[in-house]
């Protein structure tokens, strides 16, 4: 799995101008599925995402998780993080996991991830053209590839 991990001041996602999920401040997750993925990898995600010291502490330095800063998560499915793009000019998708398994995958993640956090996650609308708006804290943007071990 990959995901670009953005610390925000506030995320949205809005399907067709229809609102779908909106946070305050916590984390934004782009999440892209791989071939090869499974649940394990799922719960090694959810554990990084939870455990990620992204929020600064009192002293300013970042020190602590998204629950101890008192975050939300919205997470966003996200194939184009798979795409290759080291010939030509058109990005390929074959590392991408079948629309299926990647939808499970990511529903997978996200119950993961809810039960390590104190507050609901929020999430997008998988397979849909979303529109994501956000305000990028810091700006604070992180790029995490986890692989079961």
């Amino acid at each position: 799995m990959r995901a670009v991990v953005q610390r925000v001041s506030r995320a949205s996602v809005a399907v067709a101008g229809e609102p779908v999920s909106e946070i305050g401040p916590g984390m934004l997750v782009l999440l892209a599925i791989l071939k090869g993925d499974g649940d394990a990898t799922a719960a090694r995600m959810a554990d990084k995402l939870a455990a990620l010291r992204i929020f600064e502490d009192a002293a300013g330095k970042m020190n602590l998780s998204l629950d101890q800063a008192g975050g939300e998560a919205l997470v966003v499915s996200q194939f184009t993080l798979a795409a290759d793009l080291r010939r030509g000019n058109r990005p390929g998708f074959d590392a991408a996991a079948p629309p299926e398994e990647g939808k499970r995958l990511c529903d997978l993640t996200v119950a993961e991830l809810g039960n390590r956090l104190a507050k609901p996650v929020r999430t997008g609308r998988f397979g849909a053209m979303m529109d994501v708006a956000l305000v990028n804290a810091g700006p604070a943007t992180f790029v995490l590839d986890v692989k079961a071990d």
